[in-house]
């Protein structure tokens, strides 16, 4: 039988969700923190003036999180719509990542080498699987706060360019796991088809399954539906009104 919905949902047990959660979480705080938009602050901070950086970097990291939870949902009805919602979180989490390197050139320093001790050591952070099946709000928030605490060393380092360079990393690895995402959700597309796809397959199947179960038309020979009159059903030929064949209900004589 063709299943017309797909199994969706389940983002908050993905990888690339609880870093997403934690890179939104971390930007917001990353701009509370450095960014300023009092000039006396500047030489100590990035400076803001007119708030916009605080409002591309804070809204890139939101569309990261937040287009993964809607690609997800909608992969029930369009495995195209999942792959492009998908697509979108990568492309505003690359944006973000180059915000935070301009933060970094900023300072006059530059983005760790992938061979630093630092950049190494971020990397070999390993997430723990998310545990949770009934309380999912609660559980996936309280796995990312987790999730989080192993990144607290340079997360919540003072120097800007450590919290920098360790948010470059993470959102890299965030990236890669949305790539394969989208490579899975592409080829589960080729294999099974869309909603529209699986739509047309239900109705052949019906079709199908309804010739099955009729008999043949009497006059032409194809197979009849049932059809109803002010005495009651019966069955008309499914060529109507090419063919005016029919058959009373329970008399339906040999298929």
């Amino acid at each position: 039988m063709v299943e017309l919905f797909d199994k969706h949902g389940g983002f908050r047990k993905l990888h690339s969700f609880t870093l997403a959660t934690i890179i939104q979480i971390e930007t917001l705080r990353f701009c509370r923190r450095f960014l300023t938009h009092t000039a006396g602050e500047a030489g100590a901070k990035f400076y803001d003036p007119k708030g916009r950086q605080y409002d591309q970097m804070t809204q890139a990291a939101r569309s990261g999180r937040q287009n993964i939870i809607e690609g997800s949902e909608r992969s029930a009805t369009s495995k195209d719509t999942e792959m492009k919602l998908t697509d979108v979180a990568r492309a505003s989490l690359s944006e973000l990542r180059g915000d935070y390197e301009i933060v970094i050139l900023d300072r006059g320093r530059l983005p760790w080498s992938v061979h630093s001790p630092d950049a190494k050591a971020v990397n070999a952070v390993s997430l723990d699987p998310a545990p949770f099946e009934d309380d999912m709000v609660y559980e996936s928030a309280k796995h990312a706060l987790e999730q989080r605490k192993k990144y607290a060393a340079w997360l919540d380092a003072d120097d800007v360019v450590v919290v920098a360079n360790a948010m470059l990393i993470i959102i890299g690895r965030t990236l890669t796991m949305l790539k394969r995402q989208i490579e899975a959700q592409g080829k589960t597309f080729e294999e099974t088809g869309g909603f529209s796809e699986r739509l047309t397959a239900k109705r052949i199947e019906a079709r199908e399954q309804a010739k099955l179960a009729s008999p043949e038309c009497p006059l032409c020979g194809k197979f009849m539906r049932r059809r109803n009159s002010a005495t009651g059903q019966f069955w008309g030929c499914s060529a109507f009104p090419d063919c005016k064949g029919t058959r009373p209900m329970g008399q339906e004589g040999p298929h």
